[in-house]
């Protein structure tokens, strides 16, 4: 025996099933093509948004289908309201995780404009997330018909408690967040605590700040002593340093001689090795009259902190075969003894 089919429930088969296929088609066709036409433009916004939406389009044509085909089919009255009020959370939901997701993206893209190394801290992003989804669920609660204000007054009270109880946890991680916006520090920063400790400065997370050494080492440290402690920040005000290499010539030499060869030697280090500042100009000054030298510094620009390591290395090798070349004596210790006889 044939099973008849009430037509209400084939047309909102039909209404289902467009939409799923409209939203399929949009991601596939529409956004890829959009994808190819915002890789060409300049900022990446656009990129992100469409990467952040694209996601969600076939979701959203999805509910939009089930609250067209829930008015087409024949089902009780009384249960269209709670179909729409269903799909409309489902879709705030959804819309609340892509704008999460846009409004970290975007956070991560500015500081990388404003001159950060890396981007934005895991924190930030983690805090920019909770705001954007918590006005969600404010507004899926809301369309739910959920009053909020006995709820926002209950998390009011239960906030103090825990503010209470977590004494500790919340003073890293406020100060993470005022590190985070007066950016005292950034991540990519090269810093040097007043433990002695250095590295790049690579998450400010919610209850520490990490470290990373040279020999690839983490230093974690909690934020509330990082906002308290003095530290070197070796990209602020700017990256481009200066290099600083303590020598000595013994006194009989010409130190006019002694200049115009170091700064010959000092000018192709910076040109020829990777980390030094080609347009710089380098130069000496003599400072001491030492107990077996004349003293003096010599001044050399690296693009980063961590560049004058590689750069000393080569002039030091350098310097010395050009001295031992032109006859300039770099001289041992020494101490002269005078006896004066009785």
């Amino acid at each position: 025996m044939a099973v008849e089919v009430h037509p209400s429930w084939l047309t909102a088969t039909l209404v289902l099933a467009g939409a799923a296929a409209l939203g399929a088609i949009i991601r596939i066709v529409v956004i890829r093509y959009l994808g190819a036409l915002f890789s060409r433009t300049a900022t990446p916004l656009d990129d992100l948004a469409l990467r952040t939406i694209g996601r969600h389009v076939p979701l959203w044509f999805l509910l939009g289908g089930i609250a067209l085909a829930a008015r087409a089919a024949p089902i009780r009255p009384d249960l269209t309201p709670v179909i729409d009020k269903a799909c409309g959370a489902a879709f705030l939901l959804s819309a609340s995780l892509a704008a999460a997701r846009f409004a970290a993206g975007w956070l991560d893209a500015f500081t990388r404009g404003s001159g950060a190394a890396i981007g934005t801290t895991s924190l930030m992003q983690y805090v920019v997330r909770i705001i954007v989804l918590s006005l969600g669920l404010l507004l899926i609660l809301s369309n739910l018909g959920v009053s909020i204000t006995p709820l926002l007054t209950a998390l009011g009270v239960g906030s103090l408690a825990v503010a209470l109880a977590l004494q500790p946890t919340l003073s890293n991680l406020f100060a993470g967040i005022h590190l985070a916006l007066a950016r005292p520090i950034r991540v990519g920063d090269y810093v040097r605590l007043e433990t002695g400790s250095e590295g790049f400065i690579i998450d400010i997370g919610w209850r520490a700040t990490r470290v990373r050494e040279l020999p690839n080492n983490i230093i974690v440290v909690p934020n509330s002593r990082v906002a308290e402690m003095i530290f070197t920040n070796y990209d602020l005000p700017e990256s481009e340093q200066s290099a600083l290499v303590q020598m000595g010539v013994a006194y009989e030499s010409d130190l006019e001689k002694v200049e115009r060869v170091t700064v010959d030697v000092a000018r192709d280090v910076l040109r020829t090795v990777e980390g030094g500042v080609a347009t710089f100009e380098p130069f000496i000054r003599y400072h001491t009259f030492g107990d077996s030298s004349i003293n003096f510094s010599v001044i050399l620009r690296v693009k980063r902190f961590p560049d004058r390591y590689l750069v000393t290395h080569e002039f030091v090798k350098r310097i010395k075969a050009r001295y031992d070349r032109e006859g300039i004596v770099i001289p041992f210790p020494q101490r002269v003894v005078t006896t004066i006889g009785r």
